[in-house]
């Protein structure tokens, strides 16, 4: 059985699911560089998803550098957990710019911000001293 799943409820397109997952594999290091992916139609199959979804996710994959595919030996992960963590981390600054952006339109300053994150975080279990 597959690490790698979906959720036909989501409204998130499966091939996205696909990326994300994978991606989330690499970053809890549950997927390592050079170990080999499913094939297309065994996780097709597994999943229950039509193999097109699996190529385009797989496809997409490759194009961000995160896999390649090896002629009649399958798909292997490239990318590791720090490469992806940088991806990852420029992404959610981003949202945290916009985010902060509308807390400072609704007259939140700096402080209760940054106050209102650590306390977010603190009850997420999160410890700030983790680096992963």
């Amino acid at each position: 059985m597959s690490l790698i799943t979906v959720d036909l409820r989501d409204r998130k397109q499966l091939y996205e699911q696909l990326i994300d997952n994978i991606k989330k594999l690499i970053l809890t290091g549950e997927l390592m560089p050079d170990d080999k992916l499913p094939s297309v139609r065994s996780l097709a199959k597994e999943l229950g998803i039509n193999p097109n979804t699996i190529q385009k996710a797989y496809s997409e994959l490759e194009r961000q550098g995160v896999i390649m595919s090896l002629q009649g030996r399958g798909s292997i992960v490239l990318a590791d957990k720090k490469g992806l963590r940088g991806e990852q981390y420029e992404k959610l600054i981003e949202k945290m710019r916009i985010f902060a952006c509308e807390m400072k339109t609704a007259g939140i300053d700096e402080e209760e911000f940054a106050s209102a994150a650590r306390l977010a975080y603190q009850r997420l279990g999160g410890n700030k001293d983790d680096k992963n």
